[in-house]
C-alpha cells in the first residue's frame, strides 16, 4: 500500500472505525488552542486603584449633597454637608474635637489591646491542647452566646461608671471575636508541620510563637479587624454612660440638643475610624504575610 493511498486524519476506515491522527499534524501543533495567557500577578497603577476605591463614596456624598441641597431630603432628617462641615470647624476651634477623640481613641486601644490579647491566648491554649479546649472552650461558647450590650448592667455594678468600665465592655467586647477566630487558626494549621516542629526541640512557647501563631496569622489578622470593628460599638455604648468627653459623649449631646449636624458629624468619624483600622490592618498583612497579595485577581 502506498502512501498516497492511506486515509487522511479526518476520515475513518471502511471498517467504520475513525482513523488514527495524522503524525505530520501533531508535529505541526495542536490546532484550535489558544495561547496562555499570562499567570503571574498583574497589579493596577495605584492611581487607578485609588480612583476604584474612593468612587462609590464619593457618589454617596455627591447623593447625599444633591439630596440635602435641593430640599429633598428635609434638614430635620439628616443635615447638609455645609452644616456638618461647620460643626467639625466649631469642635476644632474649641479643641473638644481633638480631646474627645484623643479620649475614645484611648479607652478603645486598651480595651483591644487587654480583650484581644486574652482571646488570643485563649485561643492558642484551646487551640493546642485537648485540656486547653475542654476548660476554656465551654465558657467562650457561652460568652459568645451573651450579648455584651447585657454585661452593661451587671458591668456598672460592678466597676461602677468611670474608665474601668468602659475598658472593660470594649475588652469583653473584643475577647469573642479574638478567641473564636484563632481557635479556628490553630486548629488549621498542618500537624505535620507542628510535629516537624516539635521533633527539632519545639516546646511550649517556643513552638506557639515560632510556628502556630504565623500559621494562623491570616486568622488572627481578620479577628484583629473584627476586634476593631467592635470595639467601636462597645466604645459608643461605654461612653453614654457616665463619660464627659469622647465621641459618644458627644452622641449623646447631640440627642439631647437634638444636634443633626453633630449627630452626622459623629457618624463620619465613627466610618474614618474604621477607614483608619482597615487601612492599618492591610499594612499589617503586606508586611507579615506578602505573599497573599498574589492569589488576588485583578
Amino acid at each position: 500500500m502506498t502512501a498516497e493511498r492511506l486515509a487522511p486524519a479526518s476520515t475513518t476506515l471502511a471498517s467504520g472505525a475513525p482513523a488514527l491522527p495524522d503524525p505530520r499534524a501533531a508535529e505541526a501543533g495542536p490546532t484550535g488552542l489558544e495561547a496562555p495567557r499570562h499567570i503571574g500577578s498583574v497589579r493596577r497603577r495605584p492611581a487607578l486603584s485609588v480612583a476604584v476605591r474612593i468612587a462609590v463614596p464619593l457618589l454617596l456624598l455627591a447623593g447625599w449633597w444633591y439630596g440635602t441641597g435641593s430640599g429633598r431630603v428635609p434638614p430635620d432628617v439628616l443635615a447638609t454637608p455645609p452644616s456638618v462641615l461647620g460643626a467639625l470647624r466649631e469642635l476644632v476651634a474649641t479643641g473638644q474635637f481633638t480631646e474627645y477623640l484623643l479620649a475614645s481613641g484611648r479607652r478603645a486601644g486598651l480595651g483591644v489591646l487587654a480583650g484581644g490579647g486574652i482571646g488570643l491566648l485563649l485561643g492558642v491554649a484551646a487551640g493546642l491542647s485537648a485540656l486547653g479546649e475542654e476548660l476554656v472552650d465551654p465558657t467562650m461558647q457561652m460568652l459568645r452566646a451573651v450579648p455584651f450590650l447585657a454585661l452593661v448592667p451587671l458591668f456598672i455594678s460592678w466597676f461602677g461608671v468611670g474608665e474601668t468600665f468602659k475598658v472593660v465592655l470594649i475588652a469583653v467586647s473584643a475577647a469573642v471575636p479574638m478567641y473564636a477566630y484563632t481557635y479556628l487558626g490553630v486548629r488549621n494549621v498542618d500537624r505535620k508541620v507542628v510535629e516537624a516542629a516539635r521533633g527539632f526541640g519545639l516546646r511550649g512557647h517556643r513552638l506557639a510563637l515560632g510556628v502556630v501563631i504565623p500559621s494562623a496569622l491570616p486568622n488572627i489578622l481578620m479577628a484583629l479587624r473584627i476586634c476593631l470593628s467592635v470595639s467601636l460599638t462597645g466604645l459608643i455604648a461605654a461612653e453614654q454612660i457616665g463619660a464627659t468627653e469622647g465621641i459618644g459623649y458627644l452622641v449623646t449631646l447631640a440627642q439631647q440638643y437634638f444636634r443633626i449636624d453633630y449627630m452626622v458629624l459623629c457618624i463620619l468619624v465613627y466610618a474614618a475610624l474604621g477607614l483608619v483600622f482597615d487601612a492599618a490592618i492591610r499594612v499589617l498583612e503586606r508586611l507579615a504575610m506578602p505573599w497573599r497579595g498574589h492569589v488576588v485577581a485583578r
